[in-house]
């Protein structure tokens, strides 16, 4: 107590000093005298190696930073009104926070994802999404500037995007909770949620050379939320796989309700036989309004058009579309290894990560080994797309990222 008595009034003293000299670990090098500074630093006039997209959260804005420096480059304004460079308040820029219920000049921005060319990030674009008024932006790296914000339909809550295909064919958008179609009476007891609530997984066609965005089509899911997803590649072209829970359905106590079933589902789509159905002049015209706002980079002004109308399609009337995969317990994370072969499911409340393979599962659907439906979609059975589990990983498994050597990164809720 003496010494920290005297360290507090700075009366340093030989003994103290000598004391906290014993008390120092061997071969512990001070931050000055360390490298570590010297390893990120990048002198004026340089450029980093890497650029950083981070999400901004309730700023409703996109952070860029320059790795390895930590520099923060720009901050970029999408959902929210942005005192710094007006945007939101001047006449040219108000357009791009309209929607279909008005002026929403703040959100929830929580995902990015790049555009991709043959499975691999481009560099062309980065898209948003909006987590309260259900909405997607596509921010151009080419100036840095948001180009174009577009509102979903038959959606409550975007955590669910975007998802990127690997040729960016289309952004992919799930809702986050399942709610009554736009075109059916909303205001009906919550008691009939299995009657007449869906989930709507949103499919936006991107230009190949503008960038411009469309609903291109929605599918009409069970009554399910949709959490995280990503786009199969290399074996797995052409499918999508989404996390999926309150497969109970339920609609009160969620933290209790929500969470009974041991396991819930990872939905395989088969995205570009749904692309094929549309071409082909399926699915049903609904009614409905969203918002698309585009910002022009040559007259630096926003516009904003109100449409009308999307081509939906039920995924029971449609076999061969949908399949569910059972995945322990509340899955949040749903990602895909380089090569496409392997759908690694993250059971957050199961302490489980279960590793699916694309070829079994084809297999699994070819042989009907199916363990019944929900909702009219074939159920998988557990153990025919299993590839293999990693058991007690940590508590609560969220996201797996893959390096160029094999390996598998899992990020824990709960555990460090």
């Amino acid at each position: 107590m003496n010494i920290l008595q005297r360290t507090a009034i700075g009366m340093s003293t030989i003994a103290l000093i000598l004391t906290f000299t014993a008390c120092k670990p061997k071969n512990v090098g001070s931050a000055v005298s360390g490298d570590a500074a010297s390893k990120t630093y990048v002198a004026p006039g340089k450029y980093d190696e890497y650029y950083n997209f981070v999400s901004g959260g309730f700023s409703g804005q996109m952070s860029v930073y320059g790795l390895p420096s930590g520099r923060l480059l720009k901050v970029v304004p999408i959902f929210s009104v942005n005192p710094e460079n007006g945007w939101g308040y001047s006449e040219e820029t108000k357009p791009m926070l309209n929607t279909s219920h008005g002026f929403i000049p703040w959100d929830d921005q929580h995902h990015l994802d790049l555009s991709q060319t043959n499975g691999e990030v481009d560099g062309r674009w980065i898209f948003a999404n909006a987590n309260n008024t259900p909405r997607v932006a596509r921010v151009d790296l080419a100036t840095f500037h948001t180009a174009e914000i577009l509102e979903l339909p038959n959606s409550a809550g975007n955590h669910s995007s975007p998802f990127i295909t690997e040729n960016t064919e289309y952004v992919i958008a799930g809702t986050r909770f399942s709610v009554p179609p736009d075109d059916k009476d909303g205001d009906v007891p919550i008691n009939t949620y299995k009657q007449n609530f869906k989930g709507t997984i949103s499919f936006i066609s991107v230009d190949k050379t503008s960038g411009n965005m469309d609903i291109a089509f929605q599918l009409q899911c069970p009554a399910v939320n949709f959490d995280l997803s990503h786009a199969g590649k290399g074996v797995s072209s052409g499918w999508f796989f989404f996390s999926c829970y309150n497969t109970e359905q339920a609609n009160t106590l969620l933290e209790v309700n929500a969470s009974k079933r041991d396991k819930d589902f990872i939905m395989a789509v088969n995205w570009k036989q749904a692309a094929e159905l549309i071409k082909a002049g399926k699915g049903r015209k609904q009614a409905v309004k969203y918002a698309s706002n585009r910002y022009d980079e040559k007259t630096h002004t926003a516009t904003s058009a109100i449409k009308t109308e999307v081509t939906v399609m039920d995924v029971k009337d449609f076999p061969g579309l949908v399949y569910f995969i059972p995945c322990p317990k509340s899955p949040h994370g749903c990602d895909v290894n380089p090569t496409g072969e392997y759908i690694v499911g993250s059971g957050k409340l199961a302490a489980l990560i279960p590793v699916f393979s694309f070829d079994k599962i084809q297999k699994a659907i070819a042989a009907k080994a199916f363990d019944g439906e929900y909702e009219g979609i074939p159920v998988i059975k557990y153990d025919a797309a299993l590839y293999g589990e990693v058991k007690k990983p940590g508590l609560g498994p969220l996201h797996t990222e893959f390096d160029d050597k094999g390996n598998a990164y899992t990020t824990m809720f709960v555990s460090s």
